[in-house]
C-alpha cells in the first residue's frame, strides 16, 4: 500500500505550529529571525496540503513556557509522551532546557548546542521517523546530510547566513555521532586520505559539509545565490562558495524568498495606533506618524518626510556608517521640507548616531530608539521611506513589511534587496522604491533625493502609486508563494507528488 512522502524538517527555532500535528503544539515557539517564520510557514503549508510532515525542534521548555514542576499527574503524562500521529519531534536534553533565547553568544556553547541537537536526530529522531526527505537549515543542521547521504536520503539544506563552524571528527564523536559512519561524505579542511589521519587535526567545516552532502541547496534570495558563486563577497569563505557553485552548475541549487510574518498587516495590526487599508492609507498613515512624532519626541508634522530604519545598527553588513556620513548633511538640506529620521534599533552604530543627534542639537529632528516590537510596527506605519543600504543581504525582510505599510524602501542594489524592490516608475505605474548601485554615501543621498522627489508630487499621484504598492506586496510577500516554491524543489527532489490524491478527494491549496 502506498503512503505520501513523508517530510522531516530539521530548523534550531519556529514561530507557531498548526493545532493537530501533536500534543503542545501552542507551546512551540521559538524565534531568533527568519529562518522562524519560513519553518512555520512551510510546515503549516504542508500540513494543510495533507502531507504526511514531521519537525525536529530542540526542546527549549523555558522558550515554550513549560514548568513540568507544576504539572499534575494526569497533564505530566500527557506532555512527556509521544503520541503515535505526533508529527512533533523534540531533540531532548537538558542543555536546551533553560535556554532563554535560541542561540549563543558564546562561541563554546554555541558548538555545543549544535553537536546535541544534531546528536539527537540522527540517533533517535530520524530512525523514529523514517523520512523520505530530510529538509535541514543552516550550520546547526550541518552533519545531517552527510548521514542522509550515507542512507540513500535525499536532503535539502537551506542557507539562511553565511556563518559556519569547524569541528574535528574527535569533537563530533565526543558529542555522541558516530562520525566515522559518514566521515567520506564530510568537507574537511584539507584532504582526507582516511579516517584515523583525519580525525584530530583536519577539521570539518559544517556549513560546506551540509552543501556537500545535500542533494539540493538553497539560499533565501536569488540574487544572493548567484553573488555568491561569482565570488562578489569576500567574507564568503572559498570553501563555501566552491560547494554552492558545484550546486549551481549541477542544477541543484535554487534561491527562493522569504516571506514577513503574517501579523504584519496594517489592517489588522494590533501594534499600530491607526489601522489602514488600501483605500485609507492617506489619513491612517498621518494619524500614525502624529502618534509617533508624539512618542519619540520629534516636532509634530504629519506632512514632514519621514525615513524609519529599522534593522540592527551593524556597519558590517547594514552599511549604518553611510547614513551616518549624511546624516546632518541630510536633515540640513532638506531643513524646509521638515525631513525627519527615526532609528528603532540596537546596535554599535547607536552611539554614534546618539552623538551626531547631541552635537548637532537634532533631537527634534532625530530620533534615536532602542528596538521594541510596538515601537517598530509604529514606525512601518508612520514612515513615508524606509532606509536599508546593506552592503550584502541575502534575503531581508524589512524592505518587504515596509512596502506593505505604504513605506518606501530605500535600498542598495543587492541581494535579496534586489529581488524585491525595484525603482519606481510613475509613468509605468511600476516599482515599489529606490535602489542606488554605488556603494558609498553619494550613492545613497541619491537614492534619497529620488525618493523626496516623489514625496514633492502631487497628494493624489503620491496616494495612488502607495496604494498601488500596498496591495502588490500584500499579495507578493506571502508565506504561500514561499512555500509553494520549497514544495515544488520537495516534488523534484522525490520525483513524484507530496499527497496521493484519490479520485473524488480534494487537498487543500497552499
Amino acid at each position: 500500500m502506498s503512503r505520501n512522502p513523508r517530510i522531516l524538517i530539521v530548523t534550531p527555532e519556529i514561530t507557531y505550529l498548526p493545532d493537530g500535528m501533536g500534543n503542545a503544539t501552542n507551546h512551540m515557539r521559538a524565534k531568533a529571525g527568519g529562518l522562524a517564520d519560513v519553518s512555520a510557514s512551510l510546515v503549516s503549508a504542508l500540513f494543510e496540503l495533507g502531507a504526511d510532515v514531521h519537525v525536529a525542534l530542540p526542546h527549549y521548555r523555558r522558550m515554550f513556557n513549560v514548568d513540568v514542576g507544576r504539572l499534575i499527574n494526569d497533564e505530566l503524562r500527557i506532555y512527556k509522551r509521544v503520541l503515535p500521529d505526533s508529527r512533533i519531534h523534540l531533540a531532548q536534553d537538558r542543555i536546551f532546557y533553560y535556554q532563554s533565547e535560541v542561540y549563543s553568544s558564546s562561541l563554546e556553547k554555541s558548538r555545543k548546542l549544535a553537536l546535541v541537537f544534531q546528536r539527537e536526530v540522527i540517533n533517535n529522531i530520524i530512525p523514529n521517523v523514517n523520512p523520505d526527505l530530510i529538509h535541514c537549515n543552516d550550520w546547526m543542521t550541518g552533519l545531517i546530510p552527510a548521514m542522509a547521504r550515507r542512507h540513500g536520503i535525499p536532503t535539502l539544506f537551506t542557507v539562511h547566513n553565511i556563518h559556519s563552524q569547524e569541528l574535528t571528527l574527535a569533537e563530533i564523536e565526543d558529542a555522541g555521532i558516530d562520525a566515522a559512519e559518514f566521515w567520506q561524505s564530510l568537507f574537511y579542511s584539507r584532504y582526507a586520505g582516511d579516517y584515523e589521519s583525519a580525525r584530530y587535526d583536519n577539521p570539518v567545516n559544517l556549513l560546506a559539509s551540509a552543501m556537500f552532502g545535500a542533494h539540493f541547496v538553497n539560499t533565501v534570495s536569488p540574487t544572493f545565490l548567484h553573488e555568491v558563486c561569482d565570488g562578489q563577497h569576500s567574507f564568503v569563505p572559498p570553501a563555501v562558495r566552491n560547494e554552492m557553485t558545484q550546486k549551481l552548475i549541477a542544477g541543484c541549487a535554487a534561491g527562493i524568498l522569504n516571506a514577513p510574518d503574517p501579523t504584519f498587516n496594517p489592517e489588522t495590526d494590533e501594534l499600530i495606533s491607526d489601522r489602514f487599508s488600501v483605500a485609507t492609507h492617506v489619513e491612517g498613515k498621518r494619524q500614525n506618524k502624529l502618534h509617533l512624532q508624539e512618542r519619540l519626541g520629534l516636532l509634530q508634522n504629519p506632512d514632514a518626510p519621514l525615513f524609519f530604519w529599522p534593522s540592527r545598527l551593524d556597519p558590517a553588513q547594514k552599511g549604518c556608517q553611510l547614513v551616518a556620513d549624511i546624516l546632518y548633511g541630510l536633515v540640513s538640506h532638506y531643513h524646509d521640507d521638515g525631513l525627519q529620521v527615526v532609528f528603532v534599533a540596537t546596535g554599535p552604530y547607536q552611539m554614534w548616531f546618539r552623538g551626531i543627534v547631541n552635537e548637532h542639537g537634532l533631537q527634534d529632528r532625530v530620533a534615536v530608539y532602542d528596538f521594541d516590537e510596538e515601537t517598530s510596527h509604529q514606525a512601518y506605519a508612520a514612515s513615508d521611506f524606509m532606509l536599508m543600504p546593506s552592503m550584502f543581504e541575502p534575503c531581508g525582510l524589512p524592505q518587504m513589511v515596509s512596502a506593505m505599510y505604504g513605506s518606501l524602501p530605500v535600498v542598495h542594489d543587492t541581494g535579496g534587496l534586489h529581488d524585491t524592490v525595484s525603482m519606481l516608475d510613475m509613468e509605468q505605474d511600476s516599482g515599489n522604491g529606490f535602489l542606488f548601485e554605488t556603494y558609498d554615501s553619494n550613492g545613497l543621498w541619491w537614492a534619497i533625493e529620488q525618493a523626496m522627489d516623489f514625496y514633492r508630487q502631487p497628494a493624489d499621484i503620491k496616494a495612488a502609486q502607495i496604494g498601488r504598492i500596498i496591495r502588490e506586496s500584500a499579495q507578493r510577500f506571502t508565506h504561500a508563494n514561499t512555500a509553494r516554491e520549497y514544495i515544488t524543489i520537495y516534488e523534484r527532489m522525490l520525483e513524484r507528488p507530496l499527497v496521493d490524491h484519490k479520485p473524488g478527494s480534494v487537498a487543500k491549496a497552499v
